[in-house]
């Protein structure tokens, strides 16, 4: 076990909400969204009522011609475009809202092309447009970042994607990007745009404080999170006032001297769970029992202690891990300290619940199975530094950008597809998670600016590192999707060989021409022309008349018709095969043996002709005769040498070709390439297993239990269509399975594949902390 560090209290199973149904909102979440559009279609009209304002203003002040006029310019294209832009506006956020219950099945991300023509000035502008959008985030964050977190983790209890403070519909992210995709046919300058993403800012996140309190009292009212309590909007007066409280770079909030709801706001969420831990102590967790006239240590005496117990936490094996526990070893430092001062030291009633919170997550935390074992020992490690933070900020169990706890949540999202190995501690991924707890370990008093530091720095670490993915994860997808292209062409191509071959006794020689050689170019034609082409056309036709002129005729009509064929025929199929690239030396034989062949059809025909019996009667016609009626001067004489041979008696007819009967359907294979086989089993079509394959999505990890011993982790890259074949890849993007849609039917249903859990490690985590606390009130 490697959670041995954590401080247990009562281990409950942790449950998560009920999750709606994919594809459709809840009621409460439809109301929430009907709610907001209304408030932000009104303040969007307030902003473009306003804007000729604001813009006459800027052009009155400007200092040149040029400049006014384009301001003047931008007037009127916003006059013009002010009702695309308020429905592209719209449009967006309904999109958002619709997506939260729904998974693209089989499309893969796309990677931007670059175009080098004028990229300076692009990136320019964008760069301008990048950093206008972090400001106004960055600012609604700070103001309202309480309300908006109470917001996301509601939601997070009535859909089934993740969703955080970025991909929260109406999170200043979201907006901001949506009101910067309705403004792209926006004709104005860089410039211009920002005046108006000044007013966007003004008008429209302004007022969002309003809209977080009212769409939270909603869902308040449909009964979810009730707990969850933000503090009152701001009053007009306080909107413009300058003393309201701003977070600073640390992440706490700093107030002036007539007091902050910003901070009361954040520290609402633990007043919460201080109010849950409370309530189930005596019942569901132990009774807190101290002894007469025990003194409560300080904070700050309670942060020495524990920086004392970390820095002589024990190695990271599992053995050492078994050893350590941590509230002994706090009770015998107050032991100590209690022994110096004659007096009882106590941690206090608060510090106490802190203490609780962080072992419950990391209770958590540890028993998820999403992490891979060989990492719980290195996340193990970091529940001191953790319960340090949260003793220091309270914030930290309510600020979903608190810096400690989006790196414990970058770690748990880059561990998501690590596979436990031998030389674990070789890999790279591994390496730099060890090195992050060291820093914490040896480097972490008071200061959480380090958080911060840390988080940066893995955060770009993880960022190249999926870079890199990225591109061996497109090149993987596109070469499945060449690989199933190719498929269907072989595809194709074995059937056209089956529809004409199958059955027939032909000649061996061009049996494996058509087999081996012609094959190819049917291949070649199919992938570049397709099968509705006139070139797929042309080269089925010549292979139909290749077996036509090998096949033995009757009728007296057919050796005109060869007379017409051969010519084109031979053409054609040199082409054919010179096109495709088959070997020369292949070509040359078997053309000497087609000639072979053609010669016996013509020595048969001319054995079936009339003979003169003597001078008397008339001349009959030849097949020279009767070719040079129906074929050009040129194609007469290539045939010529076939047509003058004289007629050899029966005993001195060139031996039979080897004939073969093709019985069996052919399949075309590469050199080394096995057909695989479709797994045995079969399941019927309404099977509850397909709705659990038609639910994964593009993006998804999966663990399949591949024996008694071994995991496979691996992430769903694409779904190619055309062969219903399922692509998964490692996390630096190699491929490492392939299955069909029964494959991975037939695993579910043996319980051999399980998805996991991508959603924010320490949400939800916290969520199942408040989910058991509620369920121990209750009982």
């Amino acid at each position: 076990m490697t959670d041995a560090n954590v401080v247990h209290l009562n281990k409950v199973a942790p449950q998560h909400p009920p999750i709606s149904p994919v594809g459709r909102l809840p009621v409460a979440l439809t109301q929430v969204r009907d709610k907001a559009a209304q408030q932000l279609k009104q303040a969007l009209q307030g902003l473009f009522d306003s804007a000729d304002d604001s813009l006459f203003e800027m052009a009155d002040r400007a200092t040149s011609n040029v400049e006014q006029n384009a301001f003047f310019e931008a007037m009127r294209d916003l006059r013009l475009k002010r009702k695309t832009i308020e429905r592209g506006f719209l449009q967006k956020i309904f999109e958002s809202f619709a997506t939260l219950n729904q998974y693209e099945i089989g499309k893969a991300p796309l990677l931007d092309a670059v175009s080098f023509d004028g990229l300076s000035l692009v990136q320019e502008d964008q760069l301008e447009e990048a950093v206008a959008v972090d400001a106004m985030v960055s600012k609604v964050l700070n103001r309202d970042g309480v309300a908006l977190g109470h917001l996301t983790t509601r939601l997070n209890t009535l859909v089934s994607k993740k969703v955080d403070d970025r991909s929260n519909p109406l999170g200043p992210r979201a907006l901001c990007e949506a009101f910067l995709d309705a403004c792209r046919d926006l004709g104005v300058e860089i410039k211009v745009k920002l005046i108006i993403f000044k007013l966007f800012e003004k008008s429209v996140l302004g007022d969002l404080d309003q809209l977080y309190a009212e769409v939270n009292q909603l869902l308040i009212t449909a009964g979810v999170l009730p707990e969850l309590k933000s503090a009152p909007p701001r009053r007009n007066s306080e909107r413009s006032a300058p003393g309201r409280s701003v977070r600073n770079e640390g992440g706490s909030v700093a107030a002036d001297s007539s007091g902050s709801y910003g901070q009361e706001g954040m520290q609402e969420v633990f007043g919460v769970l201080q109010s849950l831990l409370a309530e189930v102590r005596g019942s569901g967790l132990p009774a807190r029992e101290l002894p007469a006239g025990a003194v409560p240590i300080s904070s700050n005496d309670l942060m020495r202690l524990l920086s004392h117990i970390q820095q002589r936490l024990p190695g990271q094996s599992a053995a050492a891990a078994d050893e350590f526990d941590l509230r002994n070893q706090l009770e015998s430092l107050l032991g100590r300290a209690s022994a110096k001062s004659g007096k009882a030291r106590v941690v206090g009633e608060v510090d106490e619940d802190v203490i609780n919170l962080v072992s419950m997550l990391f209770e958590f935390i540890l028993d998820d199975r999403t992490l891979p074992d060989s990492l719980k020992a290195l996340i193990a490690r970091l529940q001191i530094p953790m319960l340090k933070v949260a003793v220091l900020d309270k914030t930290f169990f309510s600020r979903g950008s608190h810096p400690a706890r989006r790196l414990l949540n970058e770690i748990a999202s880059a561990a998501l597809g690590w596979v436990d190995q031998d030389d674990a501690q070789r890999d790279t991924l591994y390496q730099r998670i060890d090195q992050v707890v060291q820093r914490l370990l040896n480097d972490f008093v008071d200061d959480p600016a380090i958080f911060a530091e840390l988080l940066a720095e893995f955060v770009a670490f993880t960022g190249d590192e999926r870079r890199r993915s990225d591109l061996l994860e497109q090149r993987t997808r596109d070469a499945e999707e060449g690989r199933a292209k190719s498929e269907m062409a072989r595809q194709q191509v074995e059937l056209a060989l089956n529809q004409r071959l199958l059955g027939k006794t032909l000649p061996e020689a061009v049996v494996r021409l058509l087999q081996e050689a012609w094959s190819k170019v049917l291949m070649l034609t199919c992938l570049k022309h397709g099968v509705a082409s006139s070139q797929w056309q042309a080269v089925l036709v010549t292979m139909d008349e290749l077996v036509w002129s090998v096949e033995p005729h009757d009728d007296p009509h057919a050796r005109l018709r060869l007379l017409e064929l051969v010519p084109g025929l031979l053409r054609n199929l040199r082409e054919g095969l010179d096109g495709a690239g088959v070997d020369p030396f292949v070509t040359n034989e078997f053309f000497t043996r087609l000639e072979a062949l053609h010669v016996q059809a013509f020595q048969r025909f001319k054995r079936a002709m009339p003979v003169a019996v003597d001078s008397t009667q008339a001349r009959l016609p030849t097949l020279a005769d009767e070719a040079a009626q129906v074929l050009p001067a040129d194609e007469v004489a290539s045939v010529l040498p076939l047509l003058e041979l004289p007629v050899s008696d029966e005993s001195e007819q060139a031996e039979e070709p080897a004939m073969v009967e093709v019985v069996e359907e052919i399949i075309l294979l590469a050199p080394g390439e096995r057909r695989e086989q479709e797994t045995e089993v079969n399941l019927a079509d309404d099977d509850e297993a397909f709705l659990q394959v038609d639910g994964l999505r593009v993006g998804s990890w999966v663990e399949f239990q591949e024996d008694e011993e071994h995991k496979l982790r691996c992430k769903l890259a694409a779904v190619i269509k055309p062969t219903g074949k399922f692509i998964f890849v490692n996390r630096t993007g190699m491929k490492v399975l392939e299955k069909t849609r029964m494959g991975l039917a037939v695993e579910f249903r043996r319980s051999a594949i399980r998805l996991l859990d991508d959603a924010l490690l320490f949400d939800r985590a916290l969520e199942s902390v408040i989910g058991n606390l509620r369920r121990l009130k209750a009982t």
